[in-house]
């Protein structure tokens, strides 16, 4: 009877937990080129970060309900690449201030979406070459998901902290406007990111003002490139170390 007992115990653990896997809440994010990312959450709200418009690319339009534009040059706030755009919720990370751009501090929440900005510099000389940009903190479905924009320097220890833990990171490693590969590991380093590192702003075989991920992808064992521009992210995945994932744009 004992034996019979923890039989069935047994089995409804693993039906349970069967079950909790299978309810786990997917978000899925889609990369077009650049920075450019549409993400998806469990509910189907959808977040676009720096919508662009290179022809090399295509011309692809994409549903949003929030569009976030980490700065302001025209490969990263092109937002008639959305559908309905000019219906959409905007949200600059940067704003005007008389003849200058400053930060515009973020801290919302749109339906099941929490959205926060932190200012940080597109170079490393506090943007006097390039300008400003914006680092969008969002939090969906129990995940972290981080887009560095074009972050051009290593982040400070308060920018760490304030950032705090990340599950997924869209980060830049093509250098010449931004960090580049070996500098992005750096930050890696500094943010941890748990489950995905995505690669951003690099160039590609149909697009190259800047330079390849290879700097990057050198040496790194967690590394696999998809087919595709869709990875379903399942929040309850808890990897040993973060997967370094290449999408195609396509």
């Amino acid at each position: 009877m004992k034996r019979l007992i923890a039989a069935l115990a047994a089995s409804l653990l693993v039906a349970t937990s069967a079950a909790a896997a299978d309810s786990a809440a997917k978000v899925t994010i889609r990369w077009h080129g650049q920075s450019f990312f549409e993400l998806e959450s469990s509910k189907g709200t959808h977040v676009v970060f720096d919508p662009h418009l290179i022809d090399a690319y295509g011309r692809t339009e994409v549903p949003a309900d929030v569009i976030l534009v980490s700065h302001e040059h025209n490969d990263h706030n092109q937002v008639e690449a959305v559908k309905n755009y000019m219906k959409v919720k905007t949200l600059h990370g940067l704003r005007p201030n008389g003849n200058r751009l400053d930060w515009n501090p973020i801290d919302e929440t749109f339906r099941d979406i929490h959205i926060h900005s932190l200012g940080v510099y597109h170079d490393n000389v506090k943007g006097m070459q390039y300008g400003k940009n914006t680092i969008f903190i969002v939090e969906v479905d129990g995940l972290r998901i981080v887009h560095l924009g074009d972050l051009g320097h290593l982040l400070s220890d308060k920018m760490v902290k304030e950032i705090g833990d990340v599950d997924v990171l869209m980060i830049p490693v093509g250098g010449i406007y931004t960090i580049n590969g070996s500098e992005a590991k750096k930050v890696v380093a500094q943010l941890k990111p748990r489950q995905y590192i995505l690669p951003m702003h690099y160039g590609t075989k149909v697009f190259d003002d800047v330079l390849p991920p290879d700097e990057f992808l050198d040496e790194q064992k967690n590394f696999k490139k998809l087919p595709t521009n869709t990875l379903e992210i399942k929040t309850d995945f808890k990897p040993a170390e973060p997967v370094i994932v290449l999408l195609d744009w396509k």
